[in-house]
């Protein structure tokens, strides 16, 4: 499978709901671990998959809003995202600053992240949380380089469920680990 089938077909998976929808909220069961793992893997599967349209030369910005649109709480309530590789613009509380980080904006910091190559990611929890309506998780997040070397990063993710009873990511904060000099 080419790498833009690859992609459509990740696409396929994530955009799955993470939970059924309930009849209503009073009725809905309380987030999951295993809910917080699948969201974590199609987290991961939309970055390699933005990444394997760009390398096939396809519209990765759109698989990137997709990606967005599908995983993050943006128009639902106030999403804190602190990317990695960001220090001049440190937070992105909007989509589109969210989309410039993933994808990259000429004139601005953003390279994307999203679009370097990325093959697979892979997560190490420290712990997951999880309530009626809402969830945590930190550690440590791998992702593997088209070289096959790993880069490790340290997360934390809070999750949301919206109105079709999906995990969607209202907290993204990710940073390299600390290197003592």
């Amino acid at each position: 499978m080419n790498g833009l089938a690859s992609a459509v077909a990740i696409l396929s998976i994530s955009a799955t709901p993470l939970l059924a929808s309930p009849d209503s909220p009073d009725d809905r069961p309380a987030i999951t671990e295993a809910q917080v793992i699948a969201a974590q893997q199609a987290w991961g599967e939309g970055i390699v998959a933005i990444s394997a349209v760009h390398s096939a030369n396809g519209d990765y910005t759109a698989r990137a809003t997709e990606h967005i649109n599908t995983l993050y709480a943006y128009g639902m309530t106030d999403v804190m995202f602190k990317p990695t590789l960001a220090a001049e613009d440190q937070f992105r509380e909007s989509f589109d600053e969210a989309l410039s980080y993933f994808v990259g904006r000429d004139g601005s910091e953003d390279k994307g992240f999203a679009i370097s190559g990325w093959t697979h990611v892979r997560w190490e929890n420290n712990a997951i949380y999880t309530d009626d309506d809402s969830a945590m998780a930190m550690g440590n997040y791998y992702f593997t380089g088209p070289d096959g070397s790993e880069t490790k990063v340290e997360y934390t993710f809070g999750y949301v469920l919206d109105e079709n009873g999906a995990l969607r990511i209202n907290l993204h904060h990710s940073s390299l680990p600390y290197s003592a000099q």
